[in-house]
């Protein structure tokens, strides 16, 4: 059996380092279980430009997990961005969240496994989950599964 691919949205790495927050366990032991090998982990490009905006050495830290952890970056393309924006226009995710769309879309088009996050208000949702299998379905990609860190280890 092939090693599931996973895409770590921008919560996974503020979640790594708040030990106050409920799925902190469950992070911490999702990036042990990736450490195992038990998990191929990419992030991308907008969670780096999300990560950016953090104030405080926090900002550092999550970065540095990236490269310390060496997750793979995988970068934005047209192909994300256009099924992005289909998300919205078809009112699965709203325009003023759209880099929610793109995290999808990036594991998407780069033929990943799942998302894992704790993004319930636009991402790990179940409209969000059944709407974008469709839309990917409709556009030649498979469908991509979101959990939260909690449902995955």
């Amino acid at each position: 059996m092939r090693m599931l691919k996973i895409y770590l949205e921008t919560t996974m790495f503020n979640y790594f380092f708040d030990a106050d927050r409920d799925a902190h366990a469950d992070t911490v032991r999702l990036f042990e279980e990736i450490a195992a090998g038990q998990y191929e982990a990419y992030t991308s490009r907008p969670v780096i430009e999300e990560l950016e905006k953090t104030k405080g050495d926090k900002r550092e830290k999550m970065l540095s997990l990236i490269s310390t952890r060496e997750i793979p970056i995988l970068e934005t393309s047209v192909e994300a961005e256009k099924l992005a924006d289909i998300y919205v226009t078809e009112g699965v995710i709203p325009v003023n969240y759209r880099t929610d769309g793109l995290h999808i879309a990036i594991a998407a088009v780069n033929d990943l496994d799942m998302i894992i996050s704790m993004n319930f208000q636009h991402i790990v949702k179940r409209k969000t989950i059944k709407m974008t299998a469709a839309i990917n379905s409709i556009n030649g990609y498979r469908a991509v599964e979101i959990y939260s860190p909690m449902e995955v280890v």
